[in-house]
């Protein structure tokens, strides 16, 4: 990424948000207590409760959460995915521009753990910035991902005299998904020439998020849809992960699929970690290893398709969102324009 100076006011500011992840063991009870403390992912009691249920609730729950991370180094290697993908990104806008004043400059935020959200608008914001054009790392929109990290954005922006542009969901982004099916292809040839299922896996979200509108599931079936006419008759499933807690939740389980799959007779499952652009405990702890144990233990071969990260293609489609956001006429900038 560029280092900015004050005079580079007409630089344009690209806020790369995601969830963060505890980067050492000591940080998993905080970064979970920071998860719970966020209403708009689970209301815990009255208002005035959140907090002292989100300590007792993090505290409960750390030395599971520590355990998984042990077994994938220790920590979330997301910052360091997010980092380059941010690197990769400033690289491929600024294409073409003079070295000392680029047209854009990207800053990581993190919704959970640091660098928070805030941090990256304060570099940015002191490093002259002024417009902004604010990308999640979720294709997918709900309001416990893109929504929780845009209302932080807002909070944060009200403290400074700035203009910000929200790119809402890209589902169906041609790029991305054809950055994904590409990866899918090189997943089946690792099968060579067995005809995997394929299990489209999704973090999963409680009922209530969807009864209420929330558009998540409707977003991770248009990318399966866009993704159809690459797949060649391949038999496809959808399932949810990272299930957790007393409310019910969105269903199948990707357990349940495996199982339902093992049943069945199936031998080879490939997975396909849809709500997901780079690797995280999710992808290297839940799938990687329990998953792919629970399948063994089924006489199944389970693989995953490679995560996103920084591969060239999905690069270039977060390259298309931030282009076309900035040129859209119709929008004016203040307040939270949504592309």
């Amino acid at each position: 990424m560029y280092e900015m100076n004050s005079k580079d006011i007409q630089t344009t500011g690209v806020l790369l948000l995601n969830l963060g992840g505890p980067a050492s063991l000591e940080d998993v009870e905080p970064f979970l207590y920071n998860l719970f403390s966020d209403r708009l992912i689970i209301k815990l009691g009255p208002s005035f409760m959140q907090k002292p249920l989100a300590a007792v609730i993090a505290a409960k729950r750390a030395g599971k959460s520590r355990a998984m991370y042990a077994q994938i180094g220790g920590g979330s290697p997301l910052l360091r995915i997010t980092t380059a993908q941010a690197g990769a990104l400033s690289t491929a806008l600024n294409e073409g521009s003079p070295n000392d004043k680029p047209q854009f400059a990207v800053f990581t935020g993190m919704r959970y753990w640091s660098p928070f959200i805030e941090d990256a608008v304060k570099s940015a914001y002191g490093a002259g910035i002024r417009e902004f054009i604010a990308l999640s790392l979720y294709p997918h929109y709900s309001l416990a991902t893109t929504g929780s990290s845009y209302a932080e954005l807002e909070r944060v922006l009200s403290k400074y005299p700035a203009r910000c542009r929200y790119i809402r969901s890209w589902p169906d982004n041609v790029q991305y998904v054809a950055a994904l099916a590409e990866l899918i292809n090189q997943g089946i040839e690792g099968f060579e020439g067995r005809r995997p299922h394929i299990i489209f896996s999704a973090h999963a979200l409680p009922e209530y998020f969807i009864t209420q509108g929330d558009p998540y599931v409707i977003e991770i079936n248009k990318t399966i849809e866009a993704l159809r006419p690459t797949l060649n008759g391949y038999e496809t499933h959808l399932s949810y992960q990272s299930r957790g807690g007393p409310v019910k939740w969105l269903s199948p389980s990707t357990e349940e699929t495996i199982a339902g799959l093992a049943e069945a007779g199936i031998k080879d499952i490939l997975i396909v970690p849809v709500s997901f652009v780079s690797d995280h405990v999710e992808t290297l702890y839940e799938i990687d290893i329990y998953y792919r144990d629970l399948a063994l233990k089924r006489g199944i071969i389970l693989r995953r398709v490679q995560s996103l990260n920084t591969h060239p293609v999905f690069i270039g489609a977060l390259k298309t969102l931030i282009l076309e956001a900035g040129n859209d006429k119709m929008l004016t900038t203040g307040g939270m324009d949504k592309v």
